[in-house]
C-alpha cells in the first residue's frame, strides 16, 4: 500500500479567475501539497490533459469568465473518472452546486471564501481516498490478470488433450490407408486384374494424388491443433522492434502473396518503442494472422498493416497494430465467432480455423487484446493492442468478449470428447 501521508505524490489543481485567490492558495498549501493553478476553465483543462496521470484533485471556482466551473468538472470526469472533483461556490451559486452533486460531477463542494484549516482537512482526505482507489484498481487488475492466465491455460490444456487424442486415432487410421494406397497399384498389376483403374493409369494417378492430398490436409490440421495447444509457458526475455518482426514475416510469406497477387502495404514506424516479448511466439502471431489473410482473400486483394503508439494512458505503454484488407468482409455473427476453432472466413477454405484461435491466445498471453470488425466500406480489420512490457500487470479487459472466448465452444469439446 502506498504511503497515504505522502500528499505530494499527486497534485492538487486549483482553477480560479482571481489571481489573488490562486496566490493565497499556493501560499497556504504549497508546503503540504503539490499545487498547480490555472486562471480559467480552458487553461485548467489543458493542464489536466497534459498531467492527467499526476493530478489527484481538481478544485475549481464556479463563476469565471468563459466556461464555468461545472463545465470543467464534467470535462475532467470524462478525461479521468477517478479524479476527485471539488466545486468552490458562493452561497448565491448553490443551484450550480446542487446540479453538480446531482449529476455526480463532484466529490465535495466548498463555500467561498474557504476556511484554510477545513480545506486542508478536505484535501488530505481526498488525496487519501484517491490513492486508495488507485491501489484497489491496481490489485483488481493484478487479480484479473492472474485469473485470465489461469483460464487460458486451462482451455489450452483441454485443447492439447483434444489434439493428442485426434492425432493418435487419426494417424493410426491414416497409416493403414496410406499403406493400402502404396501397395494397391502394384498388387493390382501383379494379379492382372481387369479393372478400369489399371487400364486407365491417368485415372488412378489422379485418384491416388487426391487421396494423398486429403491425407496431407488431415496431417496439416493436426499440426495446427498441436501448435495452438502448445505449452502456455511464455518467456518475455526478448526485446524486438515491431517493424523488424513484420518485415521478417512478410519476407517469408512473399511467395505466397505473389502467387495470389495480393499486395501488402506497411506503415510501421521504426520509432515505436521496443516490445518485450517471447520472440518465437510473437513472430508466430504475425505469421498466422497474415497467413489467414493470404488464404482467405480473393486474388488481387490489398492488405494494409499499420502501427502507432496507443493513446490509452496505460502503464506500461502500449502499441496499436491494425491489419485491414479490402476483401468481402464478414457478417456480424461470423465476426463474433472468428476466433473460435474450426471457424473459417471463406467459402472454399484451405485452412481449418485454428490459426486465429492461436493468435487470440498469443495476444492475451502477451497482456494484449485483439479485436476484429468489418470496415465501413467493406473488408475486415484486425486491431491488436500490445503492451511494451507484458511482465507488468496488464490493463483489465473490460469487455465480455474475453470470458466468452476463454470459455469457448463447450458444446464442441463435449461432442468431440464423446465421439
Amino acid at each position: 500500500m502506498q504511503d497515504l501521508n505522502n500528499y505530494k505524490k499527486y497534485a492538487v489543481l486549483y482553477v480560479d479567475d482571481e489571481e489573488k485567490s490562486l496566490k493565497m492558495f499556493a501560499r497556504a498549501f504549497g508546503d503540504t501539497f503539490r499545487v498547480m493553478t490555472a486562471v480559467n476553465a480552458k487553461s485548467g483543462l489543458m493542464l489536466l490533459q497534459a498531467h492527467k496521470d499526476e493530478i489527484g484533485i481538481l478544485m475549481t471556482d464556479q463563476r469565471m469568465p468563459g466556461e464555468k466551473g461545472v463545465w470543467l468538472l464534467e470535462q475532467a470526469r470524462q478525461l479521468n473518472p477517478r479524479l476527485l472533483r471539488i466545486l468552490v461556490t458562493a452561497y448565491t451559486d448553490m443551484e450550480a452546486a446542487i446540479q453538480a452533486v446531482n449529476t455526480g460531477a463532484i466529490y465535495k463542494y466548498v463555500n467561498k471564501p474557504w476556511d484554510p484549516v477545513q480545506l486542508e482537512h478536505t484535501l488530505k482526505r481526498g488525496l487519501e481516498f484517491f490513492v486508495v482507489q488507485r491501489e484497489r484498481d491496481k490489485l483488481l487488475k493484478e487479480k484479473m490478470s492472474v485469473l485470465h492466465n489461469m483460464m487460458i491455460a486451462d482451455r489450452i490444456v483441454s485443447l492439447g488433450l483434444l489434439a493428442a487424442g485426434l492425432s493418435h486415432h487419426i494417424r493410426n487410421a491414416l497409416v493403414a490407408v496410406k499403406t493400402f494406397l502404396d501397395l494397391a497399384p502394384t498388387k493390382m498389376q501383379e494379379e492382372k486384374l481387369e479393372l478400369d483403374t489399371v487400364r486407365n493409369p491417368d485415372f488412378w494417378k489422379d485418384y491416388y494424388q487426391n487421396v494423398q492430398g486429403q491425407i496431407q490436409k488431415i496431417n496439416s490440421l493436426l499440426r495446427d491443433v498441436g501448435s495452438a495447444s502448445e505449452s502456455p509457458s511464455f518467456d518475455f526475455v526478448d526485446q524486438v522492434q515491431l517493424h523488424e518482426v513484420v518485415n521478417q514475416v512478410l519476407a517469408g510469406l512473399q511467395p505466397g502473396f505473389a502467387a495470389r497477387q495480393i499486395s501488402v502495404q506497411t506503415d510501421v514506424p521504426d520509432s515505436l518503442p521496443a516490445l518485450q516479448v517471447d520472440r518465437s511466439k510473437f513472430t508466430r502471431l504475425f505469421e498466422l494472422l497474415l497467413k489467414d489473410e493470404m488464404v482467405s482473400l480473393p486474388q488481387g486483394s490489398t492488405i494494409t498493416l499499420s502501427a502507432s503508439p496507443a493513446d490509452s494512458g496505460g502503464m506500461p505503454p502500449e502499441v496499436d497494430v491494425r491489419i485491414q484488407d479490402n476483401g468481402p468482409g464478414l457478417p456480424k455473427e461470423a465476426l463474433r465467432l472468428l476466433f473460435d476453432p474450426f471457424v473459417v472466413r471463406s467459402e472454399s477454405p484451405t485452412e481449418y480455423g485454428i490459426n486465429l484461435m492461436a493468435c487470440y491466445f498469443i495476444v492475451h498471453h502477451h497482456g494484449g487484446r485483439i479485436h476484429v470488425q468489418s470496415g465501413e466500406s467493406g473488408g475486415t480489420i484486425f486491431t491488436l493492442r500490445l503492451l511494451t512490457n507484458p511482465t507488468q500487470p496488464p490493463l483489465m479487459d473490460e469487455s465480455p468478449e474475453f470470458l466468452q472466448k476463454v470459455l469457448l465452444n463447450e458444446t464442441l469439446w463435449e461432442k468431440l470428447a464423446s465421439d
